[in-house]
């Protein structure tokens, strides 16, 4: 007889093992080395060796979440994590047959997609895009307002520097893609050299909007992510001590005032 408890502790030892989380990274690697090489002129050789791996790494693939599943305690709480859902749309359309079909383009960039099963397999990568995508609502203030001064900057040189040179600053669309050009330090110094020569001081308008965009702005994105990867970081950490049955600050709070009301009641 099958001892179904004895096979749902060892599918679930294995799938919180390192080694078997390092071995899946490895084959997640190898497989993007594969989509990276199959871009290349290859002998018939190597491209049936390549073929041939894909093949084995699709299969292990399949039984990696076949475990992973067999080791979820709630069968239906695994489908509950996007990212388990994620893996199993990847790996059950990876079986589908259809290299030789008009389709052989999707089974392609499923094939390059299944690079992004590193982030569900390694933690650290799950977090932080959990606190990029938390950060979103945040971020898009910060967003329009960078639009804000892009247009007005805009607006200012096309009016500006439009008889100078009507290919960057023609008109406010054209003068948005010249804006994030010199944010970006392409070649931005060419750009304000060319106005300066009828602006002496048209200096003033670049600095100031590389200071705007390049350094302010940044400095705010990069602040509103930090803030919320440590929220992130500190909703961990106090789940790991509630599975651990650590007490939290709380926990001790609440102690200390019972002990305070107990040597109350003792006084009296």
């Amino acid at each position: 007889m099958i001892n179904f408890g004895q096979l749902q502790s060892t599918f679930t030892k294995l799938r919180s093992n390192k080694a078997f989380e390092l071995f899946v990274v490895i084959v997640i690697v190898s497989s993007a080395l594969l989509v990276g090489a199959k871009t290349y002129e290859l002998t018939p050789l190597a491209v049936s060796l390549v073929v041939w791996l894909d093949r084995l790494i699709t299969v292990f693939f399949l039984v990696e979440i076949t475990i992973r599943f067999l080791g979820e305690e709630n069968k239906k709480d695994f489908f509950k994590n996007p990212w388990n859902i994620f893996d199993t749309l990847i790996v059950t359309i990876s079986l589908i047959p259809i290299d030789n079909t008009d389709m052989a383009l999707v089974a392609r960039l499923v094939r390059v997609f299944r690079v992004l099963r590193m982030v569900s397999v390694i933690p650290e990568l799950r977090l932080l895009l959990n606190s990029l995508i938390k950060a979103m609502p945040q971020l898009g203030y910060v967003i329009l307002l960078m639009f804000i001064i892009f247009y007005i900057y805009a607006a200012i040189g096309s009016t500006l520097f439009e008889d100078i040179n009507p290919e960057l600053w023609g008109d406010i669309t054209i003068s948005l893609l010249t804006l994030f050009r010199v944010m970006t330090f392409e070649d931005w110094t060419d750009v304000m050299y060319e106005t300066m020569t009828v602006y002496k001081l048209s200096w003033i308008y670049y600095l100031t909007f590389i200071f705007f965009t390049a350094f302010a702005f940044l400095n705010m994105v990069i602040g509103i992510v930090v803030n919320v990867l440590d929220e992130e970081h500190a909703k961990v950490r106090k789940q790991a001590a509630i599975d651990a049955h650590e007490p939290t600050i709380a926990d001790l709070q609440q102690q200390l005032e019972e002990i305070k009301l107990l040597l109350k009641q003792q006084t009296k």
